[in-house]
C-alpha cells in the first residue's frame, strides 16, 4: 500500500518545502519509490528540485483542468533515482478558482493520483501555506499529516487552527487521515526555549515530535539555489543526517500500519 503524507502548515517559513525535498531525497536513498507532489503555486519545491517553473510546458495545473493525466505530468527528479516529481508553475493559483467549480472538489487530486499509486511507495505532497482548497485536495489525498514546526515563539499557534481544519476534512472528505507527527525544524539546541517549544506542543495537543529535531545551518539556505537537496549538496551535515533518521523512522511507522493485525 502506498504511504501518502501531507506535509502542511499554514504559517509559512517553517521549512516544508525543504522538509517534502529531504525526505523525498532521504527516502529515495533506502529504494522506496517516490513522488513528490508540488501543490504550492508559488513552485518552490519544484525549482529546489533543479526545475525551471516558468520553462515548464505542463504542470499539476494541467491535471486539475483534465488537460493531462499524472503520469504524463511527472518528471523524473535528475541526480535521485527513484525520485519523480509532479511539479508546479504560477498556472496552479488559478487552479484554485478552477476547483471551486468542481463537484467533489476536495478528491480532485485523490482521484488523479489513484491511477499512479501502484508506482510509487511514498508520496509527500507539499501544501501551500494557507487552508485553501489546494491544501484541502491534499489533506484528502492523504493517509496522514506531517506539520513542520519552527521551534521560535509563537510559531505553534497555527497548529491548533491546521487541527481544526484537518477535523473539517476527516468529517467531510477523508475520516481515515491521521496525523503522523510533527517535525521539529530549525532547531537550536543552545537554548531552552526550542526545547520548550517541542514540549509544549507535545502537551498542548497531543502530537508526538519525531526524533531527531532538524537543527538550523546554513546548508539549507544554499542547497536549493544549486537544485539539490541538502542531502545531496552537504551529504554528511547535521541536518542532512537528521532528515535521512526521520526518514527511517516514517518508514518504519509506514511498514507497521501496513503490517496485518
Amino acid at each position: 500500500m502506498t504511504d501518502v503524507l501531507a506535509v502542511a502548515n499554514q504559517k509559512g517559513g517553517v521549512a516544508k518545502t525543504t522538509t517534502v525535498h529531504s525526505l523525498g531525497v532521504a527516502s529515495a536513498e533506502f529504494g522506496r519509490r517516490t513522488l513528490v507532489v508540488d501543490l504550492d503555486p508559488q513552485a518552490c519545491l519544484t525549482f529546489s528540485l533543479g526545475f525551471d517553473p516558468d520553462a515548464l510546458d505542463r504542470s499539476l495545473h494541467d491535471v486539475f483542468v483534465r488537460r493531462d493525466h499524472v503520469a504524463d505530468v511527472c518528471l523524473p527528479v535528475p541526480g535521485v533515482a527513484g525520485l519523480d516529481v509532479l511539479p508546479a508553475t504560477i498556472d496552479l493559483a488559478g487552479s484554485e478558482v478552477h476547483l471551486l467549480t468542481r463537484t467533489g472538489r476536495e478528491h480532485v487530486l485523490e482521484r488523479a493520483l489513484e491511477p499512479v499509486l501502484d508506482r510509487y511507495d511514498l508520496i509527500l505532497i507539499d501544501c501551500p501555506p494557507s487552508l485553501g482548497v489546494l491544501t484541502i485536495n491534499g489533506l484528502t489525498a492523504a493517509n496522514s499529516v506531517l506539520i513542520p514546526l519552527q521551534c521560535e515563539a509563537l510559531s505553534h499557534r497555527g497548529v491548533g487552527q491546521l487541527l481544526e481544519t484537518i477535523e473539517d476534512v476527516r468529517a467531510f472528505a477523508n475520516a481515515d487521515l491521521t496525523v503522523r507527527g510533527i517535525i521539529a525544524t530549525m532547531y537550536d539546541d543552545r537554548t531552552k526555549h526550542s526545547r520548550h517549544i517541542i514540549e509544549e506542543v507535545e502537551s498542548r495537543y497531543g502530537i508526538p515530535v519525531l526524533q531527531p529535531p532538524v537543527r538550523k545551518s546554513i546548508r539549507f539556505a544554499e542547497a536549493p539555489a544549486r537544485g539539490k537537496s541538502i542531502l545531496q549538496h552537504a551529504p554528511n551535515s547535521p541536518g542532512a543526517n537528521a532528515y535521512r533518521e526521520l526518514a527511517r523512522t516514517l518508514l518504519d511507522m509506514s511498514l507497521v500500519a501496513g503490517s496485518p493485525g
